[in-house]
């Protein structure tokens, strides 16, 4: 079905006003919506690869390079450490100058670390070349961002789910590659200490390609990129001060940065240790424990994208209530079973537990960014950069308190970071929307707050007067959705209809 928007724009993909698809058609590669999508998942796992290369052939490289626990420990550190602000500067990035040029920018710029590895010679300059690589996982911002510009309220959590969960699988995928990379150049005639080097330069290339496609088949929105539409005057040119401004003093966002901490955070340490810990505990094969490894990261082929279509399931009969409510219960599992998980003794109790906590801790992750579109629609990049952000720090803490060093064996380690999660998660009853209430209480009633109310107070009466708040506005008329089943029969008079679609 063919939507027609304007005299020379036509979708393949119904859309609202703001020319946002109101649906989600996985299998399609149309312009705008569908290609930005498969372009954003694909560029983001190979960001998720190049990042998590090493630690399958972590046994290697340890004995060519003298690695000691420690070193390991502040390398894995380093991996995700970086893109703490790179994260925040990326939404930042994504807001003003739009997530095609931000997004493929900061892949080329960091693919020379990935050709760079297969030259690290000592403890140093490998933890140099993982801390530069380890910047790309900021793809993530651009891709949260890009699909929140691409798709409507009630399929973008959705969306986000499954961009992002399928660019996760390149933490699981890259756990069977570099393995198979390595021994099939060992095979064919390099020594092992050799070998690692040159595997490395797959997830390069393949790195660096994803850039380039970006640039030429991307689009930044609906209507066009931020240039031509800023040129045009379609797009009013905001500025940074404002923009950083209200994205930072959104509670909401902060909230969101803890709780993303313990979800994502904590799927980013089990990607750097998991691998090794099977390797030494159960003395396994290196492809073995890789293999096993892998399974963890594979799970978000459905596992994140489930987060997120759960997250749209419950904002249709709960609103954003349901999300919330969804969010604290998933992720507040996944800390049990993680808690689980470091007790467990036996092999394969260790790679039941390991996947159902896998399948918890992800969806987590996608309920998560079935929020995140609503807390600030002029700066949701930098509300995106911030909660992705908490994501690294999380890995970063969680990776200094219970992984670096033998302070604490990995399975104690493990158990500790379960119970960090349960009550990192906690907060998230402090959520309140005014137009659309908390865990535990409804919409404001003395203000009678609406999406306009909340949406249109980013911005003062000199913007408004030159219609700079407009796309906010429309963006306020498609979430009214948010109120749920329930409360938008009650609020909404019996013949106020929802926007139509253009």
């Amino acid at each position: 079905m063919e939507v027609e928007s304007k005299p020379h724009i036509k979708f393949a993909l119904p859309v609202d006003s703001e020319h946002k698809a109101t649906e989600f058609s996985l299998f399609s590669v149309s312009a705008p919506h569908m290609r930005a999508f498969h372009l954003s998942w694909i560029s983001f796992f190979a960001c998720f690869v190049s990042s998590f290369a090493a630690p399958p052939l972590l046994p290697i490289i340890r004995d060519n390079l003298n690695l000691t626990s420690t070193d390991i420990g502040n390398a894995g550190i380093a991996s995700v450490s970086g893109a703490v602000f790179a994260r925040v500067a990326m939404g930042t990035a994504c807001d003003l100058f739009g997530p095609r040029l931000a997004s493929a920018s900061l892949i080329l710029l960091t693919a020379p670390a990935v050709y760079f590895t297969s030259l690290a010679s000592s403890p140093i300059s490998f933890l140099l070349v993982r801390f530069f690589t380890g910047f790309s996982l900021a793809t993530f911002v651009s891709t949260q961002f890009w699909m929140s510009s691409m798709f409507s309220a009630p399929v973008v959590g959705t969306a986000n789910g499954v961009a992002a969960g399928w660019g996760n699988l390149g933490g699981g995928a890259t756990q069977l590659i570099m393995p198979l990379v390595f021994g099939i150049i060992r095979d064919i005639g390099a020594v092992k200490f050799t070998a690692w080097r040159i595997a490395f330069f797959i997830p390069a290339l393949f790195q660096t390609l994803a850039a380039f496609f970006i640039l030429i088949f991307g689009q930044d929105m609906p209507d066009g990129n931020f240039h031509g539409l800023q040129k045009s005057g379609d797009k009013p040119k905001d500025k940074f001060s404002w923009v950083f401004y209200y994205g930072v003093t959104n509670y909401r966002g902060w909230i969101l940065a803890l709780t993303y901490g313990y979800c994502f955070g904590v799927e980013l340490t089990v990607d750097n240790i998991i691998a090794e810990y099977f390797f030494d505990r159960f003395n396994l094969k290196l492809q073995t424990a890789g293999m096993i490894a892998a399974s963890f990261g594979l799970a978000n082929l459905f596992s994140r994208p489930a987060g997120g279509f759960l997250s749209d399931l419950m904002a249709k009969r709960f609103g954003m209530r349901g999300r919330i409510w969804a969010l604290w219960t998933v992720q507040t599992l996944g800390g049990l079973l993680c808690v689980v998980l470091g007790q467990v003794g036996s092999l394969s109790a260790s790679i039941v537990v390991m996947i159902a906590f896998s399948v918890f801790v992800q969806a987590a992750c996608g309920l998560t960014f079935g929020v995140v579109p609503f807390v600030s629609r002029r700066s949701l990049g930098v509300v995106s950069g911030m909660t992705g952000g908490g994501g690294n720090v999380g890995a970063v803490l969680t990776q200094l308190i219970f992984f670096r060093g033998s302070r604490y064996s990995k399975e104690t380690g493990i158990t500790l970071m379960g119970v960090m999660m349960i009550c990192c998660t906690l907060p998230l009853c402090l959520i309140h929307f005014p137009q659309w209430g908390g865990m535990f209480c409804g919409p404001s009633t003395k203000t009678h707050a609406t999406e306009e109310d909340y949406y249109l107070s980013e911005w003062n009466s000199n913007e408004k007067e030159k219609g700079f708040h407009k796309a906010s506005l429309k963006f306020a008329e498609n979430s009214v959705r948010e109120r749920g089943r329930k409360e938008d029969s009650v609020t909404r008079p019996s013949d106020e209809t929802l926007p139509a679609h253009v």
